[in-house]
């Protein structure tokens, strides 16, 4: 079976290990499982049977906006047929709306935030201004929730929905990392995507099946998270949820045919 993980961030290979502990130590302490090295993306999400994966990296001071997607760029043109390449972006560029423009014609295909990290509020004037160039041009994948913060809480995401009705937001972590029964309640039936990332490890499998049913599978895409999880073990936790083949295989490749089309035919 055909597989798309939505959730893969990559580092140069000087920094990739300091930048993984310091996910990890955000997390309060998470061991990370990986190197956050590209070359090991490429290699332990072949092991798990991943066909492509979108590759980002989150900018958390406007000045490495233009070197990380310079080097997301760059993976893209080393890996075309393993890599669907996304953005970084932050509200404190000098020209947000002309880099957004920028990102559109370099080729991108879709944006990466995490509110919390970059320390901002998902619906904060600035950020909105920051969104709107993609609406209707380029999915936006967007860390959702925790329980320590507010930045992307679901009445935020909301309100990010509600400014920008065709945007195609991606909400990681099944809407809301550590918040995912919240999330679940307050965002399902809204026009957006989760991803599975993140969220198996501390969810009993018939948990993770009642979400991602509220949410409907038709709006779930699959996500690992590497380097905070191994793709192997990640697609274990997924294996083990009683889905049925057509939902398996509509969160494992068939959804995301709907954000970049001209991946492949769908998955039997």
């Amino acid at each position: 079976m055909k597989i798309f993980d939505t959730h893969v961030h990559i580092f140069p290979d000087a920094i990739a290990q300091k930048a993984a502990n310091a996910i990890g130590k955000f997390y309060e302490n998470f061991h990370m499982e990986c190197d956050g090295r590209l070359e090991t993306a490429i290699r332990v999400t072949e092991a798990a049977g991943i066909t492509r994966f979108c590759a980002h990296s989150v900018a958390t001071t406007p000045h490495q906006v233009d070197s990380i997607n310079a080097f997301v760029m760059n993976a893209w043109r080393q890996y075309p047929q393993r890599i669907v390449p996304f953005a970084a972006m932050h509200p404190a560029l000098p020209d947000p709306r002309a880099t957004a423009e920028a990102v559109i014609a370099g080729g991108f295909k879709g944006v990466k935030l995490h509110p919390e990290i970059q320390g901002f509020n998902i619906d904060a004037p600035e950020v909105l201004d920051m969104i709107a160039p993609f609406e209707g041009r380029l999915p936006l994948l967007v860390h959702a929730g925790d329980y320590r913060m507010d930045n992307s809480s679901p009445d935020r995401l909301k309100r990010v929905l509600r400014t920008f009705p065709k945007l195609t937001l991606i909400c990681a972590h099944l809407g809301g990392w550590t918040v995912w029964r919240r999330a679940a309640r307050e965002l399902a039936g809204e026009n957006l995507y989760v991803d599975t990332s993140s969220a198996l490890f501390a969810l009993r499998p018939d948990e993770a099946v009642r979400i991602i049913r509220d949410y409907g599978v038709e709006r779930v895409l699959y996500g690992t998270d590497y380097p905070m999880w191994s793709p192997v073990g990640e697609l274990r936790r997924f294996d083990a949820l009683d889905l049925t083949d057509r939902e398996r295989a509509d969160i494992l490749w068939n959804n995301h045919l709907a954000l970049f089309p001209e991946d492949a035919e769908p998955a039997e």
